[in-house]
């Protein structure tokens, strides 16, 4: 038995992911702060054949994540994968409140750390495992305010740990989606590609650990662009947080 945390699984792209890793053989762990949310996920894995276990968490509080990854190893005592997915987006501007500062680094960056960390040593005791981190092309080009400085350091993280983990089994991927249709995208989200999108690469990662994972595959354009010419970028964007805020 395969067991899987999936982190804001109550919606977008961390329900697709949980529905379609929830197969037959598969007990998905679903993390997210929405209980009936999770539980509907829960009956659609199940009806679908495969076996889930909601626990309702709230990825800013420490002792929630701790009693997320206890409840992951009370299904067989071991997590085979980590998908950290749960993110919170924001104004894309440095002028938010610190409240909404505190909240996003938290969930965006703090929580996948902790997870990461609490994890680990069983992967590295079995000598296998997966761990998949949704970044954001708003992590390659700094377009996003605080949430793009997230996605940055969640990237550093991802590196960081795929080179320190190199040789031990655990495949560490970093998917990067640019606009997605998601809730986070509403007012947009007929005229985006959907989560589907992003549950294909996690599965590639999971089949084969990929070091990072663009999708759709048009923003690669713009992050090579915006690494070879940053200041064509800065005039491409400059004034953007002002013009929306």
């Amino acid at each position: 038995m395969r067991v899987v945390i999936v982190t804001g699984a109550s919606s977008g792209i961390g329900r697709a992911t949980a529905v379609r890793l929830g197969r037959p053989g598969t007990t998905v762990v679903l993390a997210a702060r929405r209980a009936e949310e999770l539980a509907a996920v829960a009956a659609e894995i199940e009806a679908n054949g495969g076996t889930a276990r909601p626990v309702p968490t709230d990825l800013r509080e420490p002792a929630a994540v701790e009693a997320l990854v206890a409840a992951a190893h009370d299904v067989t005592g071991r997590i085979d994968v980590l998908i950290n997915n749960a993110g919170l987006g924001g104004p894309d501007t440095v002028l938010i409140d610190d409240a909404t500062l505190t909240a996003m680094v938290d969930v965006n960056l703090l929580a996948p750390i902790r997870l990461m960390r609490a994890v680990v040593p069983g992967m590295r005791a079995a000598g296998s495992g997966a761990i998949v981190n949704i970044g954001s092309v708003a992590g390659e080009v700094g377009i996003g305010g605080a949430y793009s400085a997230t996605k940055f350091a969640l990237r550093g993280m991802t590196d960081s740990v795929r080179r320190e983990l190199a040789g031990t089994g655990i495949g560490v991927s970093l998917i990067e989606p640019g606009r997605i249709g998601t809730e986070m995208n509403a007012r947009h989200a007929d005229r985006l590609p959907g989560p589907e999108i992003v549950v294909d690469a996690v599965e590639r990662a999971l089949r084969r650990p990929r070091r990072r994972i663009v999708v759709p595959g048009r923003y690669r354009a713009s992050m090579l662009a915006a690494a070879a010419m940053p200041g064509v970028t800065d005039r491409m964007y400059a004034g953007k947080a002002a013009r929306h805020s």
